[in-house]
């Protein structure tokens, strides 16, 4: 792991936004293990996590592209964040584009927000979490609608490491069905290790986590 993903999983922790405990996923599925993006409330918050995407897109996607696409809702934030980041810390303009759930029919009228998605745009969507990828599904057609764009990638903050519909996990299944890259800030499997080394998972809590991959870890 490289120094900003550890400094990312110490403040997931600060905010409380990954917490461990014993929590039922809307998938049904019993986890030691909750993440909530929408507890990043603060400023001060809000400016660091944009600052921890635009650090891995940098380092994942490099920077050739155009648009963050951030869908909504907690996409918008995350979007914000990231453009105004990446600006700051790489000298690079991008452009910040989200979606509303019902196009707007009058004033700024349609169904982005935000700037508008040409001809060659290249573009990089930014989630908090993908656990299922149906997300995706109600995402990518739309960004696909808005002309000739190339979807460059999509960078989540975790990657839970867990199987999606089928056998394969998430990122990877979106991967397959959509052509573009995948990845995340950081992975399920670096922060347990990373927190291991720190004592702040002990045995017990290990075990659990242990179990839980073993029934619905990535194989």
């Amino acid at each position: 792991m490289e120094q900003y993903q550890k400094e990312f999983v110490d403040f997931m922790l600060d905010c409380e936004v990954l917490r461990f405990g014993d929590f039922t996923l809307k998938s049904g599925r019993k986890s030691p293990f909750f993440m909530n993006a929408g507890l990043y409330i603060t400023g001060s918050q809000l400016e660091k996590l944009g600052e921890y995407y635009a650090k891995a897109i940098h380092n994942t996607y490099g920077d050739d592209f155009d648009v963050i696409f951030g869908p909504s809702y907690k996409g918008i934030p995350i979007g914000v964040a990231t453009v105004m980041a990446y600006s700051r810390l790489f000298g690079k303009e991008v452009r910040y584009c989200s979606n509303r759930k019902e196009a707007k029919d009058h004033g700024d009228v349609g169904i982005l927000l935000g700037s508008p998605i040409k001809d060659g745009d290249r573009i990089v969507v930014v989630e908090d979490v993908t656990t299922s990828g149906k997300s995706m599904e109600e995402t990518i057609p739309i960004v696909k609608a808005q002309g000739d764009v190339k979807i460059i990638g999509l960078m989540v903050s975790l990657n839970r490491c867990e199987r999606g519909k089928g056998d394969k996990g998430a990122l990877d299944e979106i991967k397959d069905l959509y052509g573009f890259e995948t990845s995340a800030i950081v992975s399920m499997n670096e922060v347990i290790d990373y927190l291991v080394e720190k004592k702040v998972i002990d045995d017990e809590l290990k075990s659990r986590l242990d179990a839980y991959y073993a029934e619905y870890g990535v194989k």
